[in-house]
C-alpha cells in the first residue's frame, strides 16, 4: 500500500509514536533524560544490541587510560623497541641475568581417588608382587654363602686368635705350678705319666719359655700350648740327663701358642736351654733340615742322619710342621748339648744375656 496514511494515535494516550532518535516518553513531572545514543543499524538483523562502549565517541579517553595500566601490568616500557630492550638489560643486570620459572600448578592434590581394583586386576598385581623361583633360589643361596662365610670367620678367629690366648693360659700355668713345685722341694718322679710337666724350656733369640710335658698328644700336651717329649711308643728318645743320645721334642708352630712358630730363625750356635729341677742343660743349634715328610722318623735317631753328627753325643732334635699354616711336612732344627749346669750354680750365661 502506497498511498499516505495519517500518523496512528497511541492506544493509551493522544501522543503519536516518535520517530527514532527522538525524545523517549517522559511521564509529567519526570526529570528530562539524556537522549539514547545511535547505534548504527546492522544489515544482517535488526535486533536490539548493547553498545560497545569502546566502540563510540568515549572509546577514546577510554582506550587511551587503559593503555598505561596495561603497559604498567604487563612491564613493557613505552617508547617503541629500542627502550623496551634497554628495559630488558636493565632487568637483567639488577635480577642477576636470570629470569624466574613459575612453577607449574601442583595437580597431585587436584587428582582424585584411585579407582578401587578389580578382582582379576587384584590378582595379577599379587602375582607380580610375589617372587620368581629363581629369585627365591637366589636368595636361599645368597644367605647360605653368607652363613657359610660368617661360620668360616668365627673358625678362622678361633682357630688363630682364641687357641693361642687359652694356649699361653695353660701354659703359663703349669710353668707357674713347676716353679713352685721346684721352689717348695717337692720331688718329681723319674718316669712321668703322659701329659705331666717336668722340665721348663728356654729359647732366648725367641723369647720362648714353655713347660714341656711328657708325650706328644695333641689333646692332652700340644694343644694346651706345652712343648711334648718324644716318650712313648717307637718314637721315644732319650731324656736330658741320659749319657748319651737324643731328647726328641714337639710343638705347634700355629695356634695352640705356636712356640715353635719362629724355629726356622734359629742359626748355628743360637741358644736352646732345658731347665729342669736340679739341673740347666744347654744346647747349641748346630744345622737345620728345612722340609721333610712326616713319616721320616730317622730325625730323631741316636744319631740322626743328615744332621752332621757322626758319633753318638748328647743331642736336642726340635720338630715342627711346615709350611706355616699346614702339616704338609716338618721342619727339624738339631742341636747338641754344651754345658750341663747345676741349679746350684744359678743361671746360664744364655738365659743372663
Amino acid at each position: 500500500m502506497t498511498a499516505l496514511r495519517p500518523e496512528r494515535e497511541d492506544l493509551y494516550g493522544e501522543t503519536p509514536y516518535e520517530s527514532y532518535g527522538s525524545v523517549p516518553y517522559a511521564a509529567a513531572g519526570d526529570p528530562p533524560t539524556a537522549p539514547m545514543p545511535q547505534v548504527p543499524i546492522d544489515e544482517e538483523t535488526v535486533a536490539l544490541r548493547i553498545p560497545d562502549p569502546l566502540s563510540g565517541p568515549e572509546s577514546g579517553p577510554l582506550r587511551a587510560s587503559a593503555a598505561p595500566s596495561a603497559s604498567s601490568a604487563t612491564g613493557t616500557p613505552p617508547g617503541g623497541r629500542a627502550a623496551r630492550r634497554k628495559a630488558a638489560k636493565r632487568r637483567g643486570g639488577r635480577h642477576g641475568g636470570s629470569r624466574g620459572v613459575a612453577a607449574g600448578p601442583d595437580t597431585s592434590a587436584e587428582s582424585g581417588p584411585q579407582r578401587p581394583l578389580s578382582r582379576v586386576e587384584a590378582r595379577r598385581q599379587a602375582r607380580l608382587r610375589k617372587p620368581s623361583p629363581a629369585v627365591v633360589a637366589s636368595r636361599a643361596i645368597g644367605e647360605v654363602f653368607i652363613t657359610t662365610g660368617v661360620l668360616m670367620l668365627l673358625f678362622v678367629t678361633y682357630q688363630l686368635w682364641w687357641t693361642n690366648v687359652r694356649a699361653h693360659a695353660q701354659a703359663g700355668s703349669e710353668t707357674h705350678q713347676l716353679q713352685d713345685d721346684w721352689a717348695s722341694g717337692k720331688r718329681s718322679p723319674g718316669v712321668f705319666e703322659p701329659g705331666q710337666g717336668f722340665a721348663i724350656l728356654h729359647i732366648p733369640k725367641l723369647d720362648v719359655v714353655a713347660p714341656i710335658a711328657e708325650g706328644v698328644s695333641n689333646k692332652r700336651v700340644l694343644d694346651k700350648g706345652m712343648v711334648g717329649h718324644y716318650g712313648e711308643g717307637a718314637l721315644k728318645t732319650a731324656m736330658p740327663d741320659a749319657k748319651t743320645g737324643n731328647f726328641g721334642l714337639a710343638a705347634h708352630r700355629n695356634t695352640h701358642g705356636e712356640p715353635f712358630r719362629y724355629i726356622n730363625k734359629l742359626r748355628s750356635g743360637d741358644a736352646v736351654v732345658v731347665e729342669t729341677q736340679d739341673t740347666y742343660f744347654v744346647y747349641k743349634v748346630t744345622s737345620m733340615l728345612p722340609v721333610t715328610p712326616p713319616s721320616n722318623t730317622s730325625v730323631l735317631n741316636p744319631i740322626p742322619p743328615g744332621s752332621g753328627f757322626t758319633k753318638p753325643g748328647r743331642y736336642i732334635t726340635l720338630t715342627t710342621c711346615t709350611p706355616e699354616f699346614t702339616s704338609k711336612y716338618r721342619l727339624i732344627v738339631w742341636g747338641k748339648m754344651v754345658e750341663e749346669r747345676p741349679r746350684s750354680k744359678g743361671k746360664p750365661d744364655a738365659l743372663i744375656e
